[in-house]
């Protein structure tokens, strides 16, 4: 299918996902029942009251996407001194505006996912309520869920509590401009100066960030570099598929999250209410990691071991940071991917063995995450006093659901990023290219280029091929419409 820059990439790779998501379960538009619901709800101004702390004085911020208007978590610090910070990590309070069991909950319940695919978006919710009315947009006093930490000079997390309340962002910030800008690189973002103390707020988030990562890696949690590729589009025409890069302000959003997933599933436990967990289990295909790190002069027990893991990703990373992020994928793969299980209080189960913590949740994104807007009732009913919303029968069909359409949208978003990977590789067949493979199995073999950042599958000259092999191949397919890429051993 040869490329033409009159061509309307953007909606055909549109037409493309909503195919996709319908053929995985998947609903690509909101019913007629959601859609009058939302018509009816009106905006209600957010007030301290009952069980509601006022929190609007304190300086929160958003960093988030440059074009992100979903925005699930704002964040503030406090030194406390001696060493100790306070922080705090507010989560939208969607739970307030949309009601279980209305048609807006269902749709989300259905789907339990945003959709994010080349060709668009899909939101769980509907826009108006997850770019607005639900979203912690600056300047607007919202309703949230509040995790209120408190860390120790070495990172290492002294107490914890959950609470609603009513905040207010003070400054929609990205990740790009707030990383370059504390790394020394660029200015302070036009929107930190004018808020007094910002600055400063956000350099010791930063500095508690980087001190709670380093006691958590301690620990044996794994360092990986994923590049996660994000289409770029000159008008309707596709013209590259960009990895995001790790940043500094990443770091800050990533550990205050994980930290506050963590705090949300001990709360709950120790209230006495069950919860959604989400684990990554004890990998079992760690005989192919083993071979992995000895091609690579390292060597690793015969048994899993998060710290020594962990080792190997350091030295791997400061030895070939180049080739780090394609290592990384195949270990992620290799280690087995993530999944919710319900917990009953007293009862035990997987941890995530990726985070090295055997208590998580996700809590932090309940205008993308349906689990999170279940966890987000869990804690309301913990705070009050009150018993769960769910029983625990529904609570574990509900976890196994999401699960499922979890790897269903994940499945939608990779085939639509291959189809856009295919239009942007049509009139490149037989070019050589060298990837890493990334999947062999008795489905088929898998390779991932660089540039552009696409897998392909390796259709002859695959055998002996493993995960994590380096190999050079050539381009004899794309098939544009069901997101094949076709490379041979070359």
């Amino acid at each position: 299918m040869p490329q033409t820059a009159d061509q309307h990439h953007r909606s055909l790779l549109n037409r493309i996902a909503r195919r996709v998501m319908s053929e995985r379960g998947l609903a690509p538009d909101f019913p007629p029942a959601a859609i009058l619901q939302l018509a009816g709800i009106r905006e209600t101004g957010a007030a301290p009251g009952p069980g509601v702390r006022d929190l609007r004085h304190m300086i929160w911020c958003s960093i988030d996407n440059d074009d992100s208007r979903d925005l699930d978590q704002l964040t503030v610090a406090e030194d406390l001194g001696g060493g100790a910070v306070r922080a705090l990590v507010a989560v939208a309070d969607v739970d307030w505006l949309v009601t279980r069991g209305t048609a807006i909950d269902a749709h989300a319940a259905e789907n339990t996912t945003s959709v994010y695919t080349a060709g668009g978006i899909f939101p769980m919710l509907p826009e108006r309520l997850s770019t607005d009315l639900t979203s912690l947009g600056p300047d607007t006093d919202r309703r949230a869920v509040v995790v209120d930490m408190t860390f120790g000079k070495e990172g290492a997390l002294q107490a914890s509590s959950v609470y609603p309340a009513v905040v207010r962002n003070r400054a929609k910030l990205a990740y790009a401009g707030v990383a370059s800008w504390l790394t020394g690189g660029a200015p302070m973002p036009a929107a930190v100066g004018p808020v007094g103390g910002l600055a400063d707020n956000l350099r010791l988030q930063n500095t508690l960030a980087e001190s709670v990562r380093s006691s958590r890696h301690a620990r044996g949690a794994l360092t990986f570099r994923t590049l996660e590729a994000h289409p770029v589009f000159d008008g309707e025409s596709l013209r590259d598929l960009v990895p995001d890069e790790a940043n500094a302000a990443r770091v800050i959003i990533e550990e205050l999250i994980v930290a506050a997933n963590g705090v949300t599933a001990r709360f709950l436990e120790a209230a006495g209410l069950p919860s959604i967990r989400r684990v990554v289990r004890t990998p079992s295909k760690w005989d192919r990691i083993v071979e992995i790190a000895a091609s690579k002069a390292f060597a690793l027990p015969s048994r899993p071991d998060g710290k020594a893991l962990e080792a190997f990703l350091v030295a791997s990373q400061a030895s070939d940071p180049e080739s780090f992020p394609e290592l990384s994928l195949c270990i992620i793969k290799l280690l087995g991917r993530g999944e919710y299980t319900a917990r009953l209080p007293g009862g035990k189960g997987d941890g995530h063995f990726g985070l090295a913590v055997d208590d998580y949740s996700h809590a932090t994104a309940p205008n993308r995450r349906y689990p999170d807007i279940i966890i987000q009732r869990l804690l309301k009913a913990a705070a009050a006093g009150l018993a769960s919303p769910y029983g625990d029968d529904e609570l574990a069909a509900l976890a196994k659901h999401c699960s499922d359409q979890e790897q269903s949208a994940k499945k939608v978003e990779r085939q639509v990023m291959k189809s856009a990977g295919a239009l942007l590789l049509c009139n490149r067949i037989g070019e050589t290219f060298v990837g890493h493979v990334t999947g062999a199995a008795d489905k088929g073999t898998w390779i991932r280029i660089a540039k552009p950042a696409v897998e392909g599958r390796v259709t002859r000259g695959f055998e002996g091929l493993r995960v994590g092999d380096k190999v050079r191949v050539k381009l004899v397919s794309t098939n544009v419409e069901h997101g094949h890429i076709d490379f041979t051993v070359a």
